[in-house]
């Protein structure tokens, strides 16, 4: 009865976190904010708590690290700012020179097929001008009409940037009393197994995250120098950019590259320089998959690279770009949830009776 009794404990446990899940999945647009905070905080804490232990006020300490963090995070965006400053007047001066070499590559292919195909460079030419060249007027014009289109989706990015450091803050300040609160509400007859599942989900997330830094780590070291060794000029805002945001899995890899083929192109303007920056860009996203990933956060964390593909397009349906941030983590935890199911029911009475005792 008392293995019978675990077993329905765990899944009692696991129903709770259906539900949960539920209710993320119906209010995911409001608690988006709230769920990166927490996330935000519960990565915190630990330092909150070191820098608390040598008296530091836990205020300071929660603003610090967030105020860092944040940071960080704008420092990360305006990586790109050197680099789109520096290819604009490349753009105009560069683009035409590489659509003529184009076309001498584009017309004799075409000719062996019977096509008469050639890119109109003066027309090129004379609308990047106009294009590069508008009066402030006009840009302002562009922007304003940007905004009007767009300025629904743009304030709640900007609202939920504002929300999202502002409740990690207060959830710092407050994170013993309300983690002791929410574990509170467990019923005393299970909090033994509850906090022992929350020891595990925790000692999986820091696996998480340690492995994750070191990923990014490992990375941007690698971009920076790869790049830097075939002469790209911008090879430490792109590496570094690359490396740090293969956190979002696909678009931080794909925004990179992207980043470092349009670089390429106006620098080196041969079909070479493109290339070995693609290659490049192939060497580490089979270092990342094949080695990096598997050893770092596949083995920490327990997920197959079939399950880790499944949780990024499922969570990404389920929640967007939130989701796909919170994939693999959300199932981690998923999965100690899972394993402590199929533990306690493989030593409930109802799996371990036989036939014999049915039928006595």
């Amino acid at each position: 009865m008392q293995n019978q009794s675990k077993f329905f404990q765990a899944l009692a446990t696991l129903g709770g976190l259906g539900a949960a899940a539920w209710l993320l999945v119906n209010l995911a647009p409001v608690l988006s904010p709230f769920i990166l905070a927490a996330v935000l905080a519960y990565a915190l804490a630990p330092a909150v708590d070191a820098l608390a232990a040598k008296r530091i006020p836990r205020w300071v300490g929660a603003g610090l690290a967030v105020c860092l963090i944040m940071l960080f995070m704008l420092a990360l965006l305006f990586l790109v700012v050197p680099v789109v400053t520096k290819q604009i007047p490349l753009i105009r001066e560069q683009v035409p020179a590489l659509l003529t070499h184009l076309n001498q590559w584009i017309r004799p292919l075409a000719a062996h097929w019977g096509l008469d195909l050639a890119i109109d460079v003066e027309q090129v030419r004379q609308s990047l001008y106009a294009l590069l060249s508008s009066h402030d007027q006009d840009l302002l014009k562009s922007l304003f009409g940007t905004l009007q289109s767009g300025g629904s989706a743009l304030l709640t990015i900007v609202g939920n940037g504002v929300l999202m450091p502002i409740v990690a803050v207060y959830l710092l300040l407050d994170y013993r009393r309300v983690t002791e609160g929410v574990f509170g509400l467990v019923p005393p007859r299970w909090q033994s197994a509850t906090g022992s599942f929350l020891h595990d989900v925790d000692v999986v997330l820091g696996r998480y995250l340690r492995g994750q830094a070191l990923v990014m780590l490992a990375l941007a070291s690698f971009y920076i120098a790869a790049l830097a060794a075939i002469g790209l000029d911008l090879a430490f805002p792109i590496g570094l950019f690359t490396g740090v945001v293969v956190f979002i899995p696909f678009l931080g890899f794909g925004l990179g590259l992207l980043m470092a083929l349009f670089a390429a192109a106006l620098e080196f303007q041969s079909v070479t320089g493109v290339l070995a920056v693609a290659g490049v860009y192939a060497v580490g996203q089979v270092v990342e998959s094949m080695w990096l990933t598997p050893k770092f956060l596949g083995d920490q964390i327990g997920l197959s690279p079939i399950a880790v593909i499944f949780s990024l397009m499922a969570f990404g349906q389920l929640f967007g770009f939130v989701g796909v941030l919170v994939a693999l983590p959300a199932s981690a935890v998923l999965l100690v949830a899972i394993q402590r199911v199929r533990a306690q029911y493989e030593t409930s009475d109802f799996y371990l009776q036989s036939d014999s005792d049915q039928h006595p």
